[in-house]
């Protein structure tokens, strides 16, 4: 499952803002991103954590960076309980001032055979979550200082 937006803005702007996982909680809904251990997590074998829920109700996503090329494309392996499988943000340059953001998700659902026939029910409420996640992330980019 993947979702698209445009931005007014530079590719290497929306590269920088997109993988400050600590900040993403200004535009993901319910979610919290930290970074384990040192560095800032922009690197193959980062490993980050979000919390996404309110309060104690919610749950934990644990993911490693498996492929690193900015300003382009950032892979990680979603490894929790949960949330299994590959994500992917790319970017794609549209002129000097604008770009494209893509998110990929191939889920692996938990709970074998139930899983997968729930997904048909499931697919279309995690496609709008993202959509409105990358919208907020639209607004969170156009009101950033340049």
């Amino acid at each position: 499952m993947a979702v698209s937006r445009r931005l007014a803005a530079p590719a290497d702007v929306v590269w920088h803002v997109l993988t400050d996982w600590p900040a993403q909680s200004a535009w993901m809904p319910l979610t919290r991103v930290r970074v384990l251990g040192l560095g800032d997590g922009r690197e193959v074998g980062a490993r980050l954590e979000a919390w996404t829920g309110v309060g104690r109700a919610g749950f934990l996503d644990t993911m490693v960076v498996t492929a690193w090329d900015p300003p382009r494309r950032c892979e990680v392996l979603h490894t929790g309980r949960l949330v299994r499988g590959p994500g992917v943000f790319s970017v794609r340059a549209i002129g000097a001032d604008a770009a494209e953001v893509r998110w990929e998700e191939q889920l692996d659902l938990p709970l074998g055979a139930a899983g997968r026939a729930g997904w048909p029910v499931l697919r279309p409420a995690v496609r709008f979550g993202l959509g409105v996640a990358l919208r907020r992330f639209a607004g969170y980019v156009d009101r950033l200082p340049r």
